[in-house]
C-alpha cells in the first residue's frame, strides 16, 4: 500500500520527549490511578492516528512479552483482556491457563515510529489471576504492591538506577546462530574503554540508542564504550523502583531493535566471550521520605546513614541466598571471576570493585548503595524486589566483621541453586509455589549445559539462555 494513503502517528523526537517526560512526572507525583486512566483513555479516543497499543509484560525469568491490541478493540475491552498463561514459561499450568491482563496506565510510553513502527504507543500490563488479584508469578505486580504498601505505611519511596552493560556483535541474531558458526561472536569494534571513532558501528549504535532513550523520557546521563571490545554502557537517571525496572526492560528492547536495524546483535549475556571483562548491571539503590534521602548522613561512616548500613548488612547476610535471583543463568557464573573486576566477594567497600556491594561517593541527593553482583540478564523486577525487601526486612548475621568477612558468591549455578532452595529467606521473598517454579526453570537450563564451565563458552549456555531461547527448540526435549 502506498504510504501516502496512511495517516498513522509519527512524532518528532522532541515531541516524544515532551510527552514522555510529562507522563513520567505524573508517575513520580503519584497522580491518582483513576485520573491517569481517564487521561489515557481520552487521549486514545481523541488521537485518530493511533492504530494499536502494545501491552508489555514479563515472565518469571524476566523475558519481555508484547501483545498488540487494535486501539478500537482496546478502548472497548481494556478491562477484560485475557491470554493463555500456559504458553508462558513459568506461568500457569495448562489446566488453569486463563489469565487476565490489566493495564498500568501510568506506565505509558510514546515510542519513535522509525524504531517501533508508526501509529503505536506502549504500556506495561499487570497480570491478574482468575480471582481478580495480582498473579503471584507476575513479579512486576509483586514489586509494585510492595513499593506501594511501603509508601502508604511509612512514606518511603524506593529509588533505583542501573548501569547496564552489553556487547554489540556482528550479524543479526548472533546468539541464535552461535552454535552454527563454531561457537564464537565477532566484535564490531576493538577500541575498549571510552574509545571509538565517531562513525564506527559501536559509536553509531550507542548514539542511536541514546537518541531513542532520550525521546522516551529516560533522562540520559552518559554513554561510552566499556572495557571489553565491542562492549557498551548507556547510563540514565534514577527513578522510582517499578519505573526503574520498566526502563531496564525498555533499555534492552531498544538496544536489541537498534542493533537489529543495523544488521547487528545487542547481547546481554553476562560473559559471552572469555578472556575479557563480562557485562554487569550495577544496581544503585536508595530510599527517600518526603524528598529526603534516608541513606545520607553527613557524619556517618562514608557519609552513609545507619539505615543505609543496616540495609547493606542484611543484603550481605543473604548474599548466597539471593545469588540465583541476581545471577540467573549458567553463563552468569563465568562473570563472577575476580580477575576481571567482578564482584564475587560477599563484602562491602567504598573502593574495592571485587566487593558485592560498593558505597559510592555521594551527597545529600545522590547517596546510595551499589549492588554490583547483578547480571544484565536477571529479571529486573526480581532483582529490585529481592534487594529492597532483603535490605529492609531481612536478617542480620552475627558474623564477626560481616562487611569484610572472607565469604564468596557461588562460582557455578548448581551451588547457587542449592543455596536458593535451602534458604528460608527466599521462601519468604517469593512464596513456596513461585520459588519452586523459578528453581525448576533454572534447573532445566543448568541440566542442558555441561556441569563444569570450563575455559570456553559452550553452545548450550547461549542456546538455552532464557533471553535467547527458541520455544520450538525447548519443546524438542
Amino acid at each position: 500500500m502506498p504510504t501516502e494513503l496512511r495517516n498513522f502517528l509519527a512524532l518528532s523526537y522532541d515531541e516524544l520527549e515532551d510527552l514522555n517526560l510529562k507522563a513520567k512526572e505524573q508517575r513520580r507525583n503519584r497522580v491518582a490511578s483513576h485520573k491517569v486512566q481517564e487521561d489515557r483513555l481520552k487521549y486514545l479516543t481523541d488521537e485518530k492516528r493511533i492504530k494499536a497499543v502494545t501491552v508489555l509484560f514479563s515472565d518469571l525469568e524476566g523475558r519481555l512479552h508484547m501483545l498488540d491490541y487494535d486501539k478500537k478493540f482496546l478502548l472497548k475491552s481494556w478491562d477484560n483482556l485475557t491470554f493463555d498463561g500456559s504458553s508462558i514459561r513459568g506461568f500457569t499450568a495448562q489446566r488453569e491457563s486463563d489469565l487476565r491482563l490489566g493495564i498500568d496506565w501510568g506506565a505509558f510510553y510514546w515510542a519513535p515510529s522509525d524504531v517501533f513502527g508508526s501509529g503505536k504507543v506502549l504500556v506495561f500490563g499487570e497480570v491478574i489471576d482468575k480471582g481478580g488479584t495480582s498473579y503471584s508469578g507476575d513479579i512486576r505486580g509483586v514489586l509494585k504492591g510492595f513499593a506501594e504498601e511501603l509508601h502508604k505505611k511509612k512514606g518511603y519511596t524506593l529509588n533505583a538506577a542501573n548501569e547496564i552493560e552489553g556487547f554489540l556483535f556482528k550479524g543479526a541474531d548472533a546468539e541464535r546462530h552461535y552454535h552454527e558458526v563454531g561457537g564464537k561472536f565477532e566484535y564490531v569494534n576493538t577500541g575498549g574503554y571510552y574509545h571509538s571513532l565517531p562513525g564506527d558501528p559501536l559509536r553509531t549504535f550507542i548514539d542511536t540508542t541514546a537518541e531513542v532513550q532520550r525521546a522516551m523520557g529516560f533522562q540520559n546521563e552518559k554513554d561510552h564504550p566499556e572495557v571489553a571490545p565491542s562492549q557498551f554502557e548507556i547510563n540514565y537517571g534514577y527513578d522510582e523502583v517499578v519505573a526503574a525496572a520498566d526502563q531496564i526492560q525498555l533499555y534492552k528492547l531498544i538496544c536489541r531493535q537498534v542493533a537489529t536495524n543495523m544488521g547487528l546483535t545487542a547481547s546481554f549475556l553476562p560473559k559471552p566471550v572469555v578472556g575479557v571483562n563480562g557485562s554487569g548491571m550495577h544496581t544503585n539503590v536508595s530510599i527517600s521520605e518526603n524528598g529526603k534521602n534516608l541513606f545520607w548522613d553527613a557524619k556517618g561512616e562514608e557519609k552513609l546513614s545507619k539505615m543505609g548500613w543496616a540495609f547493606l548488612d542484611r543484603i550481605l547476610t543473604h548474599g548466597n541466598d539471593l545469588c540465583l535471583l541476581l545471577n540467573a543463568s549458567v553463563n552468569a557464573y563465568r562473570r563472577l571471576d575476580p580477575h576481571f573486576e567482578a564482584p564475587n566477594q560477599i563484602k562491602a567497600s567504598p573502593v574495592d570493585r571485587g566487593s558485592m556491594i560498593r558505597i559510592p561517593i555521594g551527597n545529600e541527593k545522590s547517596m546510595r548503595v551499589e549492588v554490583r553482583s547483578v547480571a544484565p540478564d536477571a529479571n529486573p523486577y526480581l532483582v529490585m524486589h529481592s534487594i529492597f525487601k532483603t535490605g529492609l526486612d531481612g536478617e542480620t548475621a552475627k558474623i564477626k566483621n560481616l562487611r569484610q568477612a572472607e565469604r564468596y558468591l557461588p562460582d557455578n549455578i548448581y551451588t547457587a541453586l542449592d543455596d536458593f532452595r535451602k534458604a528460608e529467606w527466599t521462601t519468604t521473598l517469593l512464596g513456596e509455589d513461585v520459588k519452586g517454579r523459578y528453581a525448576d526453570l533454572k534447573q532445566a537450563s543448568a541440566d542442558r549445559c555441561p556441569r563444569a564451565l570450563g575455559t570456553f563458552v559452550k553452545a548450550q549456555e547461549v542456546q538455552f539462555h532464557h533471553e535467547v531461547y527458541n520455544q520450538f527448540l525447548w519443546n524438542l526435549f
